[in-house]
C-alpha cells in the first residue's frame, strides 16, 4: 500500500476569516484536518505590562482596547476588581446603568459575531441587517460617553458622569424592536438549508472537553454546561434580574448559534428590566479621596479643580492585597487579576480573557472536519485577536 504524504498548510493570517491577526497551521489528510496549530502574537500590545506603569485610572482606557467589539465589559470587569480591593460600594443608579450598558454591549457584541460568522459562511444579507442594528446601540454609546467604540464611561467608584436627557427613551426604542429585527435573522438563516449543512454537527465538543479545556461563555453553553456568572456569581446587582440561560444539546456550531440568538433576546429583557429599576440618585461613591467628581461639579470650587488634577495625576492609593474578578463578558468570563503593593498603580495585573482561553480548543473542535468546516469553527468561538494578544 502507498503511504499517504500528509500536507501542512498556512491558513491565515491574511486569510479572511481569521481577520488578519491569527495564523492557524493545518496539518492535513487531503483535505481532512488531522492537527491545528494557533499562532497568536500578531498584534500584542503588552497591556498587563504597561498597567505597571499607571495609576488605576490611567489604566482604565488601556481595557476598552482588549475586546475592542466589547469595550464597557471590558471597563466594567477592571473597575469592579480595584472596588473590590478598596471595598467601595457602587451607588444604585450607577449598578444599573452599568448593567443597561453591558447589556447593550452584550447584543453589540454578538451582533458582530452573527454578521461576521455568517458573511464567512457565505451570507451577506445578515450582515447589513446586524450593523444597522449596531449602529444604533454605537448611537447610545456616543450619546453617553462621547465615543463610538473605545468608549470609556465607567469608573473606579461608579460612572464619569449621568446620562443625558433622552437616553432613557432611546434605549427602550430600540429595545422595543430589537425581538423582530433577531426574528428576521432567525428567519434568514435557522431553516436555510446551506446554514444547516455548513453547522448543524460541525465543530463538536463535548461538555467534558469543553470543561477541560477552559472553555466559557456562549461556547461552554452550547455544550449543554449551565454555568452563567451573572446568574451564578452575580455582580452590578443581576441576582434581581430575571433571564434565561439558554443551553445546547448537540454541542456543535449551529447549538452555539442559537444559544447566541436567545441571548440577543434575553439581553434586551434584561436592559428593559434595568430601565424600569432606574431611580435617581448619586452615580459616584462618596470617596472624594478615590472619585473624580461629576462634570459639572469639577469647576465650581479651587478645591474641586485641584482635586480633578491631582487625582488625575497623582491616582490614589490602593490597601495591600489581591483579588480576582470575573464577569459574563459576551465572549465567556472575562477575569482581572490585581495585585497592590499600597501604592497609586497596580502592582500586578494579569487578565483573563475569554476569547484567549477559548482558542484552545479550536484544535479539538476542527479535528476530523474539512479545512471548508475551519472557517466556521472560527466564527462559532467568537474571538477577537484584541484580547488574546493582550
Amino acid at each position: 500500500m502507498a503511504s499517504i504524504e500528509k500536507m501542512t498548510l498556512n491558513m491565515g493570517p491574511q486569510h479572511p476569516s481569521t481577520h488578519g491577526v491569527l495564523r492557524l497551521v493545518l496539518e492535513l489528510d487531503g483535505e481532512k484536518i488531522e492537527k491545528v496549530t494557533p499562532h497568536i502574537g500578531y498584534l500584542h500590545r503588552g497591556v498587563e505590562k504597561l498597567a505597571e506603569h499607571r495609576t488605576y485610572h490611567q489604566t482604565l482606557p488601556l481595557t476598552d482596547r482588549l475586546d475592542y467589539l466589547a469595550p464597557m465589559s471590558n471597563n466594567l470587569g477592571y473597575v469592579l476588581a480595584v472596588e473590590k480591593l478598596l471595598g467601595i460600594e457602587v451607588p444604585e443608579r450607577a449598578e444599573t446603568i452599568r448593567v443597561i450598558m453591558a447589556e447593550l454591549t452584550r447584543i453589540k457584541s454578538h451582533l458582530v459575531w452573527l454578521a461576521c460568522h455568517a458573511l464567512d459562511i457565505g451570507a451577506m444579507t445578515v450582515f447589513l441587517y446586524c450593523f444597522r442594528e449596531r449602529e444604533a446601540v454605537m448611537d447610545i454609546y456616543e450619546m453617553i460617553s462621547g465615543a463610538r467604540m473605545t468608549s470609556n464611561y465607567f469608573r473606579v467608584g461608579g460612572l464619569s458622569q449621568d446620562v443625558p436627557d433622552g437616553f432613557e427613551k432611546r434605549v427602550r426604542d430600540f429595545i422595543d424592536s430589537f425581538d423582530a429585527n433577531v426574528d428576521t435573522y432567525e428567519g434568514l438563516l435557522t431553516k436555510n438549508t446551506i446554514w444547516l449543512q455548513r453547522t448543524v454537527g460541525n465543530g463538536v465538543i463535548s461538555a467534558e472537553d469543553a470543561v477541560d479545556a477552559g472553555i466559557t461563555g456562549p461556547a461552554l453553553r452550547g455544550s449543554g454546561v449551565d454555568w452563567d456568572l451573572r446568574r451564578d456569581n452575580p455582580y452590578s446587582g443581576y441576582e434581581k434580574y430575571k433571564f434565561q440561560v439558554p443551553i445546547g444539546e448537540k454541542c456543535d456550531t449551529f447549538d452555539r448559534y442559537k444559544v447566541r440568538l436567545v441571548e440577543l433576546r434575553e439581553a434586551a429583557k434584561i436592559v428593559r428590566q434595568a430601565l424600569d429599576f432606574l431611580k435617581p440618585g448619586p452615580i459616584l461613591a462618596d470617596l472624594p479621596q478615590v472619585c473624580y467628581p461629576p462634570k459639572d461639579a469639577v469647576y465650581n470650587t479651587i478645591e474641586g479643580l485641584i482635586h480633578h488634577f491631582k487625582i488625575a495625576s497623582e491616582g490614589f492609593l490602593v490597601p495591600e492585597g489581591e483579588v480576582y474578578q470575573g464577569i459574563e463578558a459576551p465572549k465567556g468570563e472575562l477575569g482581572y487579576y490585581v495585585v497592590s503593593d499600597g501604592g497609586n498603580h497596580p502592582y500586578r495585573m494579569r487578565i483573563r480573557p475569554p476569547s484567549f482561553v477559548n482558542l484552545s480548543a479550536i484544535e479539538k473542535m476542527s479535528k476530523g472536519f474539512m479545512v471548508a468546516d475551519l472557517v466556521a469553527v472560527i466564527g462559532t468561538l467568537d474571538i477577537v485577536l484584541g484580547e488574546i494578544d493582550r
